[in-house]
C-alpha cells in the first residue's frame, strides 16, 4: 500500500511540470532578455528574431533591454528567473564566454545556471577608423602605430567587453602594439570620439558599426573571421591584411533558466531553427552583418563552451582584470 501511494503521490507532483511543458506558451507572453542597450548588435539581431518567433509560438514575445555591467546584469536576472519558459535571454559571447573567463566572481555561473536554447548567429568584428584617420588600410595603421609607440590609443564599451578584448586580440596578433585603452560606457560613444580624433580605432561588431559606415562617419580596414563579411564584401579579412589568427566571431544564443522543462527547451530550439531558415530572417541579419547560425542545443552549448577557452587566453596574456 505505501509503495502504491508513493507512486501516486510521485504521479501527482509530475503533473504541473508536464502540464507546464505542454500547455507552454498558452498563459502570457515569453519576455526576452537582452542584456545590452537598445541599437546595438545584440539588440538588433534579438528584436528580429523576437518578432519572428512570435508568430511562430502563437504568443507575443516582449523584449525587455536589461543593459549594465557588460551584460551581466541581464543575464543575471534570466539565471534567477522562473525556469517555466516565460523568460529568455539573447546572450553574447560577453555574458557566457568572456564574462566567466574575466571574472570569477559572476553572479551567475555560466554553465550550472542556464539551460542552452539555440545558436543565433556569428558575426565579425571589423577594424573602424575615424574618416580622417591618416591609414587607408589595417598594415598602414598597423605601421604607424610601431613607428609611434604610445602615441594612439583604442577605445571599447568597457573593460573586458568584446570590442575591448578583440582589440587586445590584434594588438597580440599584429606584433604586440603598444596602444592605449580608453574604455568607454557604450560603443555609441567612442564612435563620437573615433570621428573627432580623439582615438585612433575600435573593433565593433560587424552589425552595430553597419549605420556608421554607411554615412561615412567611420572606415572600415579589416574584419575578423574566416571569409570576408557579406555585408562588407570589399572589406579584406585580417588574414588578407597580413594579421594571422583573427579567425573569431562574436556569437549571439539564446538560454533558458536551468531547469526549464526539456519539452520547452526543445520547442524553442525547433522553432528558432525554423525562424533562421527563413529568407527574409536570413536577408536581415545578412544584411547587417550577421550569419545565421542554428544546431541542437547540445551544439550551442560546446560553442560558448569552447569560446570561454579561447578568450581566457587572452585575458590572461593580457592581464586584464574585471572592473
Amino acid at each position: 500500500m505505501n509503495r502504491i501511494l508513493a507512486c501516486t503521490l510521485a504521479a501527482a507532483l509530475s503533473l504541473p511540470l508536464a502540464a507546464l511543458a505542454q500547455a507552454w506558451p498558452a498563459s502570457k507572453p515569453v519576455r526576452m532578455v537582452i542584456p545590452f542597450p537598445a541599437g546595438g548588435a545584440t539588440d538588433i539581431i534579438g528584436r528580429t528574431i523576437a518578432q519572428k518567433l512570435s508568430t511562430a509560438i502563437g504568443q507575443q514575445v516582449l523584449v525587455d533591454n536589461k543593459p549594465g555591467a557588460g551584460g551581466t546584469i541581464g543575464a543575471d536576472l534570466v539565471a534567477k528567473a522562473a525556469p517555466d519558459g516565460y523568460t529568455i535571454l539573447m546572450a553574447t559571447s560577453s555574458t557566457h564566454s568572456i564574462g566567466p573567463a574575466l571574472n570569477p566572481k559572476m553572479p551567475y555561473d555560466a554553465v550550472k545556471d542556464f539551460a542552452a536554447v539555440g545558436h543565433i548567429a556569428n558575426a565579425p568584428s571589423v577594424l573602424v577608423v575615424g574618416r580622417d584617420f591618416p591609414a587607408a588600410t589595417a598594415k598602414d595603421m598597423i605601421s604607424l602605430i610601431k613607428q609611434n609607440p604610445g602615441k594612439y590609443n583604442f577605445g571599447s564599451s568597457g573593460i573586458g567587453t568584446y570590442p575591448h578584448l578583440a582589440a587586445e586580440m590584434l594588438k597580440w596578433r599584429a606584433g604586440g602594439l603598444f596602444v592605449v585603452h580608453i574604455p568607454y560606457r557604450g560603443t555609441g560613444l567612442v564612435i563620437t570620439d573615433l570621428v573627432a580624433g580623439q582615438i585612433a580605432f575600435l573593433m565593433d561588431s560587424v552589425v552595430s558599426a553597419q549605420p556608421h559606415i554607411k554615412d561615412g562617419r567611420v572606415r572600415p580596414l579589416a574584419v575578423s573571421g574566416t571569409k570576408r563579411s557579406t555585408a562588407l564584401p570589399n572589406v579584406p579579412t585580417f588574414a588578407e591584411a597580413g594579421v594571422p589568427g583573427m579567425d573569431f566571431n562574436n556569437w549571439f544564443g539564446v538560454f533558458a533558466p536551468a531547469g526549464t522543462p526539456p519539452d520547452i527547451v526543445q520547442r524553442l530550439n525547433r522553432e528558432l531553427n525554423a525562424v533562421l531558415r527563413a529568407p527574409d530572417v536570413i536577408e536581415r541579419l545578412e544584411r547587417v552583418g550577421a550569419d545565421p547560425a542554428g544546431g541542437t542545443p547540445e551544439q550551442f552549448a560546446k560553442v560558448y563552451r569552447d569560446e570561454g577557452e579561447n578568450w581566457k587566453a587572452v585575458i590572461q596574456r593580457a592581464g586584464i582584470k574585471a572592473d
